[in-house]
């Protein structure tokens, strides 16, 4: 195993960091809008801003060069996050054989 291998095994781990840091930044940019439902109770906003700062904080409980742990931290926040928000979201829907609300004004 010369060095080659070493250097294309670094180049596939960061690339493959790059990707899942650009996934997580892509639903981090989605989840603001979740943010600013009022159905979204404060426990699951502040969990999701807990591992944001988590995520971006020089202190690591596993001391890692691939940020494992933040990206786990995070993901989990976010799953926690859009969980809570079916959940809100499905107790605000209509039910199956409601008419659907109007909108526009009449005229």
């Amino acid at each position: 195993m010369g060095n080659t291998f070493w250097f294309t095994l670094a180049v596939v781990l960061l690339l493959a960091a790059a990707g899942t840091a650009a996934v997580l930044l892509v639903r981090v940019l989605r989840t603001r809008r979740m943010l600013v439902d009022a159905g979204v109770p404060l426990k699951s906003k502040a969990l999701f801003w807990a591992a944001v700062v988590y995520t971006i904080s020089p202190v690591d409980l596993v001391p890692d060069p691939v940020y494992l742990d933040d990206i786990g931290v995070l993901l989990l926040a976010l799953r926690a996050l859009n969980t809570t928000v079916a959940a809100s979201r499905s107790l605000k829907a209509p039910p199956a054989g409601a008419p659907a609300p109007r909108g526009g004004k009449r005229g």
